[in-house]
């Protein structure tokens, strides 16, 4: 089985799919509205991209911009969402929200994981926002399914996040550190040879794939860059 590092592409759709497959991605994120930031996209959109690629699909669950999940009818809108989803076929998600503490909200989290029901998923970057990240990370390690944090170290970035990310890197393994540092946010390939050789496996772009601007579809030639660098 492959070692490789994982490289995952943030998709709006299929065109964006079938581009980032061709370019070398492992994994894609799906998402609508990046105004917004990423939000969580139709049963339908999933399906037409499930038909046209075989790689692995994350598929993003938040209503609104931001990293509070909002209240108990936007939760529940949250778990209904993501039971359709998983009746067309979605296996794989990302979600992660905070209270107003700046803690992990559970309130919020734990009823989603119910409903994925064993599902992987990975806790975005609401982590580069919480009060404390090892304290988030230790509310949330018992979670079932949870396999990869989605971080670029700091909110403003992975330029401001670098010394985090490294430190974490070196603690993978303990408690609250086993799952996947994934880093994304202001990633430029200039950061790779830091993260490789603090031992990083797995990176996340969305606007360094689509050279022209969010505007444009996925480039599946941006991509292979990446794929090359993340296996040099």
């Amino acid at each position: 089985m492959s070692k490789r590092a994982v490289l995952e592409v943030i998709a709006l759709d299929a065109e964006d799919a079938v581009a980032a497959r061709d370019g070398g991605a492992d994994r894609l994120e799906l998402v609508t509205d990046m105004a917004a930031d990423g939000l969580t996209p139709s049963r339908e959109t999933f399906a037409a991209i499930r038909a046209r690629v075989d790689i692995s699909l994350r598929v993003m669950l938040r209503l609104a911009d931001g990293f509070a999940a909002g209240d108990a009818e936007d939760i529940d809108e949250l778990v209904r969402r993501a039971g359709e989803l998983r009746g067309e076929g979605a296996d794989e998600f990302v979600l992660g929200f905070l209270d107003e503490a700046g803690a992990a909200d559970l309130t919020a989290v734990e009823p989603l994981v119910d409903a994925l029901d064993g599902c992987r998923w990975t806790f975005h970057r609401a982590i580069d926002r919480a009060a404390d990240r090892d304290a988030c990370r230790k509310q949330l390690a018992d979670l079932p399914g949870l396999d990869a944090y989605l971080t670029a170290g700091a909110a403003g970035g992975v330029d401001d996040g670098l010394p985090t990310l490294l430190a974490e890197a070196a603690r993978r393994g303990e408690p609250g550190y086993e799952p996947r540092l994934m880093v994304g946010g202001g990633l430029r390939l200039d950061h790779l040879p830091a993260l490789k050789a603090a031992g990083v496996d797995a990176f996340h772009i969305g606007g360094a794939a689509r050279p022209a601007g969010w505007g444009a579809p996925v480039s599946a030639a941006a991509v292979a860059d990446w794929r090359a660098a993340v296996d040099a």
